[in-house]
């Protein structure tokens, strides 16, 4: 009972409508994270308010600790006076987690659970087919070196996928906190290691994801009703407008954000469909221009396959995202790994189908030589027919649909991310803030896409990609070892879906070789920048985050921010559990 005192001082809430401006005028918001109670909340929950205030402490850069540090300490609380208690939920907490017992009002300001597991295939699908399988197949088949190898390294990134998402599901079932493997890292082993996910991730793989994802968009929708190369200029300027678009629907809505994921996710299947028919009508026709599928002249350097590895996986990416978005997610314990068993065998099958569709019409030197195999395996399967000029712009537009709602479900989870991390204190605390009525992390949102804009008007976003492409790697492997760990150290760990141990180890293996590989094979100064890139987080750690320095002027433009964008700091999580 104890116990149960000091939750409700921290967990009761006032209620904010979502609908109505009435109560936002009876509610005195002062814009510094105080409310003031006129009459429609109880002195109690005013008092809780107060309670909760005063225990987080103050800083804007990134040591602000937020709420979820004040309910860590509670908790910590609670652990200390009551280890060992069953829960009523029938779970024990061990001095390891706690779950609450009680009902939250559900019109709080936090993350609402709107995506349904339809909305989850969907963001799994429509974020892993973007522009890779319409580009990467050049360079898979010119680094593996025969047809056979060709076909087995994109069967292998598929299983790889699957495999990663499956451990990554035991993960995303026991910590539902949006942020993925920053959630996970934070359990297993401790802020640091988080804080430098999290440092990479926001601001660079995530918004140059983003970038060069809009920018093939871009160059595809405007190439395709031109008869000639679009200019750079006119490609960058609908590459900027369309991460505009993309940023005015994830802030707009959770519903129209899922909603526009959702239709163009069945608009790219219904595109890589028409590529299959096109090339099984011409291995019907007898005419197939590889008539030999087999492994002569593979590649046997392992840095080198590891780099072949590395050009399929790229298309595969995204097999994580759901992760991100795991409090929004309704029935997240058992709609996540059916929305990754479902999803991924799908985009498997497809990558399978569409790459055996390029080599019935192409041969291997034709897949070589084309910088667009799409375009290329259109114009060759058209030939002279007479309307083929009037049809060339399908293939062009199939790839920018395909584009368009991989980036707009790449700005949906980076965002996450992003307010993941700040509600723990490590970033700003205004990038934790989400809108009043709608649900969105707006300045979350914002941050990534004024990053990636900055991106595309320099340019050399490709060379980024190479850069740190190898670094996701080791935090894909980080986390596979997040799981490995936590088997050990909470063992009696609630987990909902449970992947057997030889999948994070297998993954643990294969992502080592995957960083040391190319490495070994051929030594590169960007694999130290990318290194040191990392390690430079820590120059910002330790003064803003674990000594909690602040930065002045930073108040006052959270407050400004804060009344432009009219958000507030998140109550809570749905079903929150925190980890310790």
């Amino acid at each position: 009972m104890k116990c149960r005192g000091i939750l409700e001082s921290i967990f009761l809430f006032p209620n904010i409508s979502n609908n109505t401006s009435a109560q936002l005028e009876n509610e005195k918001y002062d814009f510094s994270g105080n409310i003031q109670s006129s009459g429609l909340i109880s002195q109690h929950q005013y008092q809780s308010h107060a309670h909760q205030r005063n225990r987080r402490p103050n800083a804007e850069f990134g040591g602000g600790g937020g709420n979820n540090n004040a309910t860590r300490r509670c908790i910590r609380q609670c652990n200390s006076l009551e280890a060992g208690v069953n829960l009523p939920n029938g779970m024990s907490n061990g001095g390891h987690h706690l779950e609450r017992s009680f009902s939250i009002p559900t019109d709080t300001v936090n993350l609402k659970r709107r995506v349904g597991l339809f909305s989850g295939v969907a963001l799994i699908v429509g974020t892993m087919i973007g522009s890779g399988i319409f580009v990467s197949p050049r360079e898979v088949l010119e680094r593996t070196g025969s047809v056979g190898m060709f076909l087995v390294v994109w069967l292998v990134c598929g299983i790889m996928s699957l495999l990663g998402a499956l451990a990554y599901a035991e993960l995303g079932t026991m910590n539902t906190s949006s942020g993925a493997e920053y959630a996970y890292f934070l359990d297993a082993f401790g802020p640091v290691p988080a804080f430098l996910f999290s440092w990479v991730s926001t601001l660079v793989l995530k918004p140059s994801q983003l970038a060069i994802i809009c920018l093939t968009f871009a160059q595809y929708s405007v190439e395709a009703f031109l008869s000639f190369p679009a200019p750079e200029s006119a490609v960058k300027l609908v590459c900027l407008a369309t991460i505009a678009l993309i940023l005015f629907i994830n802030c707009y809505s959770v519903d129209l954000a899922t909603g526009v994921q959702n239709m163009f996710c069945s608009a790219k299947l219904i595109a890589i469909g028409i590529v299959c028919v096109g090339g099984l009508y011409k291995f019907a026709s007898g005419s197939s221009a590889t008539p030999d599928f087999g492994f002569s002249g593979t590649e046997t350097s392992p840095g080198v396959l590891a780099l072949s590895f590395y050009s399929g996986l790229w298309a595969y990416d995204g097999w994580n995202n759901l992760n991100y978005c795991t409090e929004e997610l309704i029935d997240a314990h058992k709609n996540l790994p059916r929305s990754i068993i479902l999803g991924i065998p799908l985009v498997t099958a497809c990558y399978i189908f569409i790459n055996v569709a390029y080599l019935f019409v192409m041969t291997p030197e034709q897949v070589v030589a084309s910088d667009a195999v799409a375009v290329t395996f259109a114009d060759i399967i058209m030939g002279n027919w007479g309307g083929a000029p009037y049809m060339r712009f399908i293939i062009p537009l199939c790839v920018a649909i395909s584009t368009f709602g991989a980036a707009n479900g790449t700005l949906f989870v980076a965002g996450r991310l992003c307010f993941a991390t700040s509600r723990e204190g490590q970033f700003s605390d205004i990038l934790s803030y989400i809108t009043v009525g709608r649900y969105t992390p707006i300045p979350a949102l914002i941050f990534h896409a004024v990053i990636a804009g900055c991106m595309v008007v320099a340019g050399n976003i490709t060379s980024l990609i190479d850069f740190f492409s190898f670094s996701a790697w080791i935090f894909y492997g980080g986390a596979m070892l997040a799981v490995i760990v936590q088997r050990f150290t909470r063992p009696d760990a609630h987990r909902p879906y449970k992947v057997p141990i030889i999948i994070p180890w297998v993954m643990l293996i294969a992502s080592t070789y995957l960083v040391i590989a190319p490495i070994i094979d051929e030594p590169r100064w960007e694999y130290l920048y990318a290194t040191m890139f990392i390690v430079a987080g820590l120059i910002f750690y330790i003064p803003f985050v674990h000594y909690k320095l602040t930065i002045k002027f930073m108040v006052p433009v959270t407050i400004f921010l804060q009344k432009l964008f009219m958000v507030a700091p998140t109550d809570m999580m749905e079903e929150e559990r925190c980890f310790l």
